[in-house]
This record gives structure tokens, C-alpha cells and sequence, in this order.
């Protein structure tokens, strides 16, 4: 391995061991508590070497949402292809986003919870380019599918597609916050609300 082979191996494992610091420090503290000067305590370097790679605190987090999104963009992209009935896609792709929150609730509380700090407000989301705007695109594809066959009632497609999310990630937040919730097996309520919100769209 030559030096500059080298030299761009040590920045992609320090930029590693900057985004996993983060994220540990961001799930055991929280966001407002997080600070660039704090992570550089932690990981025992200097704040200047972490800007040189994140100008802020916000643009860290992003990284470590973005990293994040790559699996919600993968695993959309292939619910889709892997049905030719939009209506299993979007049940699966629906499921998914639940499960997500049940078997990683750390992640699920960087990235919904304080990933809206970063990614904005819905217009700013949708006129920038990023990996969790994309994994967005192809959700709504599912649900447009769904229209376009006539399987689902005419309606603006962005409020159909955040009623699914929003309703989904409702009981997500629930089994991650609320340990005592909920009383019955947590996966037959997965099932019993994502048959209800689509049955409750269906023509």
C-alpha cells in the first residue's frame, strides 16, 4: 500500500471513529447536550481535527442519518422491486419501518427523532439532495403505485405517504419510549395497523 493509500485508509477509519463516537454520545446524551468540544473530550483529539473532517454539530449528525437512510433506501428499493402487487410493496415497506424502530431504537431515535433538526422542514427536505430525501421518493412510489392501479382512492400523494409514516412511526415511538407499551404481542399490532391504514385507503 503506497502513502497515499494510506493516508486516505487512516482518514476513512478516523472519520469512522468519529461518527460511531457521535452516535454513542448523541443516543446516551441527546442532541442539545451534544457538543463538538465534548465528542473531542471524549475521543481524546483536539476540536480542530474533528472540524477538519464535520463543520458542526449538525452537519456530524447528518452523517450518521444519512448512514441511516442507506438502509431505509436499500430495503425500500427492493420491497418494491421484489412484488408486482404495489400493495404487498407497501405493506412490506410499511412493516419494515415499524420493525426498524422496534429492533434498533437507538438508531430510530437519531434519525426520527432528532434527524428533523437537520433535515428541516418538508420543503427544505424535498429540494435537497440526500439519501433519506431518496428513500423518501421511493416510499412514495409505493404508495403512487398503489393509486395509479387503482387500488387506492385519489389524493394528494405527499399527505397519504406521511399519514403512512406518521402512523407507523406512532407505534414505533411508543415500544421505543414507553417500556411498559405495549401489553399485547407488539408485532400483532405491527400487522393489525398496517392492514387497517391500508384497507382504510382501498377503493
Amino acid at each position: 500500500m503506497g502513502a497515499k493509500e494510506k493516508r486516505t485508509k487512516y482518514k476513512e477509519e478516523f472519520r469512522r471513529e468519529i461518527l460511531d463516537a457521535a452516535r454513542e454520545f448523541l443516543i446516551e446524551e441527546g442532541y442539545e447536550k451534544f457538543s463538538m468540544r465534548k465528542l473531542a473530550e471524549r475521543i481524546e483529539y483536539s476540536p480542530t481535527t474533528i472540524y477538519f473532517y464535520f463543520k458542526d454539530k449538525d452537519d456530524l449528525l447528518l452523517a450518521i442519518c444519512e448512514e441511516i437512510a442507506c438502509h431505509f433506501f436499500a430495503n425500500l428499493t427492493d420491497f418494491r422491486a421484489a412484488h408486482t402487487d404495489s400493495l404487498d410493496s407497501l405493506n412490506q415497506a410499511l412493516l419494515y419501518l415499524i420493525g426498524f424502530g422496534f429492533d434498533h431504537p437507538e438508531e430510530y431515535k437519531v434519525f426520527f427523532i432528532m434527524g428533523p433538526k437537520v433535515y428541516r422542514t418538508f420543503d427544505e427536505f424535498i429540494e435537497k439532495e440526500s439519501i433519506a430525501r431518496n428513500a423518501y421518493f421511493v416510499l412514495r412510489e409505493i404508495v403512487n403505485s398503489c393509486m395509479e392501479t387503482g387500488r387506492f382512492q385519489e389524493m394528494d400523494i405527499d399527505i397519504l405517504t406521511q399519514v403512512f409514516i406518521l402512523a407507523t412511526q406512532g407505534l414505533a415511538a411508543l415500544v421505543v419510549y414507553k417500556k411498559s407499551f405495549p401489553r399485547i404481542d407488539r408485532n400483532v399490532l405491527a400487522h393489525t395497523l398496517v392492514e387497517g391504514l391500508i384497507r382504510g385507503y382501498q377503493r
